[in-house]
Formats: C-alpha cells, structure tokens, sequence
C-alpha cells in the first residue's frame, strides 16, 4: 500500500509579502524585457546572447566549458546547446572539443563576437543606467545589494575536467 504521508503545509504570504514578490518579479520581468528589446532593435542581439558573450569575454581565453556556460546562465544542456548555436551560426562564438574528453566541448568567443559585444555594450549600459541605476539613490543601491546578497542562489556548475560536458 502507497505511503500517504500528507505533505507539509506551506504558509501563505501575507498580503505584503506577496505585494513584494509581485513588484520583484513584475520589475524584473519588465526590466529584462526592455533591455532584451533595446539589444534587439539596436544590434540584433537577444539579452541572453548578450550575455552569453560577456561571460565568454570575461573567461580566459574567452573560452569557458558548455557545462560551465549553462550553469552560469542556469539553462539545461539542450537550452544551451541551441544558444550556442545560433551564435556559432552567426560566427560570434566557436565550439572546440576539450582535448581530454571527445564528449566535451568549449564554446570560445571569436574576435567578431567580441566585436559586436564591443558595439552593444554601450546599449545595454545605458539601458541599464536609465531604466534601473540612475532611478535609484546611493544608499538604495547599497541597501538592494545587501538585500540581493541574501537571496543569492549559487547553484552554478562546479568548474572541473571536460567530463560529461555536453
């Protein structure tokens, strides 16, 4: 016979609670949907094509594992295997094998990806700037950084070998 332990109960927000969670989410939703459409409109490029390319700009040799990448921008391996390859397709980003593992692979950024980072940056800065840092004071800034340090979650891939790379 089948356990039926009853599951534990979950209390409810309460109404400013839940007034909190609707702001941060109706805020960050709406903040990422213009900065996507400004990356979009400007240079063609999605927000997490953008940041695809900042994170690989930012790695040495501007290569970083996929199992690594997908951890950063917390997508399934077949999530980021379509990311990567529309920027491979657009010549922004290559795929080299890890020499140790033939199953693994790095995604490396090419010198046109770079290029095109270069040219949106400042797009997505003053996205960034107008519709987020300069509405805010010093001290909310410092405030909302000590508040997101709280909730911070580092489910991240662990850096390692090429083992099990997608």
């Amino acid at each position: 016979m089948a356990d039926r332990t009853a599951a534990p109960v979950v209390p409810w927000l309460d109404p400013q609670q839940a007034a909190v969670w609707r702001a941060l989410m109706d805020t960050t939703i709406g903040l990422l949907g213009t900065l996507d459409n400004e990356l979009q409109a400007a240079h063609g490029l999605s927000m997490g094509d953008y940041e695809v390319l900042v994170i690989l700009s930012e790695s040495p040799e501007r290569s970083l594992r996929m199992t690594d990448l997908a951890g950063r921008l917390r997508l399934s391996p077949s999530g980021i295997t379509r990311r990567i390859d529309g920027l491979v397709r657009d010549g922004f980003v290559e795929r080299h094998r890890c020499p140790t593992d033939r199953r693994g692979s790095y995604a490396v950024l090419t010198d046109a990806g770079l290029a095109r980072l270069e040219e949106a940056a400042p797009t997505h800065v003053r996205g960034v700037r107008t519709h987020f840092i300069d509405r805010l004071s010093e001290r909310q800034l410092e405030n909302l950084a000590d508040v997101l340090a709280q909730v911070e979650i580092d489910d991240a891939a662990a850096a390692g070998s090429c083992d099990n790379a997608p």
